[in-house]
């Protein structure tokens, strides 16, 4: 049977090693490198006959396999592994390190482990923050007494695991995000006979912005659909909800060409399969022959409406963000006119919103901002009056239409 060195002394000396490991010898290694290597030498320094990195997934509430030694086809097989489970439960949930020994109750080891004729797992939740990232584990196939020194060993590693593991998942959720983004927004906004288009789309500079988008495209009915949205959220499954939204909702809108209706359905849909995100949307149609939109709101900010008799924050009714399951309510669609030599403006809060104001004040900015000209013009006056040089620090989307005479 396998021992382990237990004395203070020995501790001590297995912690500065670790230590010196992480700090210095391996901050040169990609994430992934990194993961194996640290997972050798903890194997090695508990003289243990397995390691195993399982990566928390809010989404599914799941841990998966990441990394490992000694069970590293559990990696390529991708296996998974519910967080509810007893053991990772006492560890993901419970945040504390724990000691399983099958012979207390083998129903408790999961078969990714037990298949693998490992009798005792010691395990530790990895931390960057307050959050869980995932639990580190070592197993051995003989029956083992951990110490406390053991534990203590494995949950500095998994503390320092956790902030690697974190950066390097931040930075690849950051550019795939921004990846995403940039393949959803229009590369060219059609051409429309008496208007002309442009956007302006800036990706927020804090940590997991991602779900803003708008979206412009011809119908069959010749009228033109117009969206701006916004997901709750961030981050990379944030954009992804908005690629979901994105699709579904050009996918009804070919079927109605009332936006009240559009939005119904699309409430429906997030209801359904997207129970636990929410957005708000704005949709509009716009008719060339009548220079007329016909909007429908949910929980969106209004347009800005600039024309020669002045400019206003539109009194549009305003219904519930999608996902919230009220989808039995009837949605509103109202009716605008474009005014002959003026501008629509569309936008999400990241325009209008600042920390320590109320957001009236930067709704009066953008009005004061949008003045009758072109839409390119108009945007960049918006753009340099709003945000100026200065990164913001939420995902900022802003769509105009210039009627011109």
């Amino acid at each position: 049977m396998k021992t382990s060195v237990s004395s203070p002394g020995g501790a001590e000396e297995r912690l500065r090693q670790i230590e010196q490991v992480i700090d210095t010898a391996l901050s040169h290694l990609e994430s992934d490198d990194l993961l194996r290597e640290m997972l050798h030498r903890v194997s090695d320094l508990l003289d243990a006959d397995t390691a195993a990195v399982m990566r928390y997934e809010p989404v599914g509430e799941l841990l998966v396999a990441a990394a490992a030694v000694g069970i590293e086809d559990e990696v390529r097989q991708n296996v998974r592994i519910p967080a509810g489970h007893s053991f990772s439960d006492a560890i993901a949930a419970g945040r504390r390190p724990s000691i399983l020994d099958s012979r207390q109750d083998p129903s408790i080891l999961h078969p990714a482990f037990h298949g693998r004729g490992i009798s005792t797992l010691v395990g530790a939740p990895m931390l960057a923050n307050g959050e869980i990232v995932g639990v580190l584990y070592v197993g051995t196939y003989a029956f083992r007494d951990f110490t406390g020194h053991d534990v203590h060993l494995l949950q500095l590693a998994a503390d320092r695991l956790a902030m690697a593991m974190r950066s390097s998942t931040t930075r690849a959720e950051r550019a795939a995000t921004k990846a995403l983004q940039r393949s959803l927004v229009p590369t060219r906004l059609p051409s429309v006979a008496g208007v002309t288009l442009d956007a302006r789309y800036v990706s927020g500079d804090e940590p997991g912005i991602g779900g803003d988008w708008y979206d412009v495209f011809d119908l069959p009915s010749g009228h033109i659909g117009i969206v701006m949205g916004d997901v709750v959220g961030s981050g990379l499954p944030a954009a992804i909800v908005m690629g979901r939204l994105r699709s579904a909702l050009r996918a009804y809108a070919i079927e109605s060409d009332d936006p009240g209706v559009v939005l119904h359905k699309l409430d429906r849909k997030v209801t359904h399969f997207e129970p636990n995100a929410m957005a708000t949307v704005s949709y509009s149609t716009y008719d060339p022959a009548t220079f007329q939109l016909r909007i429908s709101l949910a929980g969106h900010l209004p347009p800005v409406v600039a024309g020669p008799g002045g400019r206003e924050l539109t009194d549009l009714p305003v219904d519930p963000p999608v996902g919230l399951g009220v989808s039995n309510c009837e949605r509103r669609t109202a009716l605008l006119d474009v005014p002959e030599d003026g501008v629509v403006c569309f936008y999400t809060d990241g325009l209008v919103e600042r920390r320590g104001e109320p957001i009236d004040a930067g709704l009066e900015r953008l009005r004061q901002a949008v003045v009758p000209a072109s839409a390119t013009s108009v945007c960049t006056a918006v753009m340099n009056k709003l945000v100026g040089a200065e990164r913001p620090a939420d995902d900022i989307a802003l769509l105009v239409v210039s009627r011109s005479s």
